[in-house]
């Protein structure tokens, strides 16, 4: 269920079905203990994680429950332990009763944070180049 005018990700979670939200409320809180620095926002009308950048995001639907990894790069380096969940690009698919697994969605988490921290390590770099030249 997408609502676009949300305004917290409480607001979200309270517009879902009891099931549902215990779910998410157990992801939010993985995310929340994987990463306490990342701020909740809600992007594109779903609960997402800013640090140093997006981080994550997820969502409910009609079906199913989808985490947002960001990228699809990530989703290829972990299709391994990905597999039993349909995934595609930067999306892992999964229900109720075959949920994601804490250490996957912190391993998912940590990595993300990894990777913005290097962007941000890359576009601090570019900046000082920029102003030695």
């Amino acid at each position: 269920m997408n609502e676009l005018n949300v305004k917290s990700i409480d607001e979200y979670l309270a517009l879902q079905n009891e099931k549902v939200r215990f779910a998410l409320e157990e992801l939010r809180q993985i995310i929340r203990d994987t990463a306490p620095e990342a701020e909740e926002v809600i992007s594109y009308g779903i609960p997402a994680y800013k640090y140093k950048g997006m981080l994550v995001y997820f969502a409910a639907y009609k079906k199913h429950c989808s985490l947002f990894g960001g990228n699809s790069t990530l989703t290829e380096q972990m299709k391994e332990e990905l597999k039993g969940y349909k995934t595609s690009k930067g999306t892992i698919q999964f229900t109720l009763e075959n949920p994601l697994p804490k250490e996957l969605v912190e391993k998912i988490v940590r990595a993300r944070m990894k990777q913005n921290e290097e962007n941000e390590a890359i576009k601090m770099q570019k900046k000082q180049a920029k102003v030695i030249s």
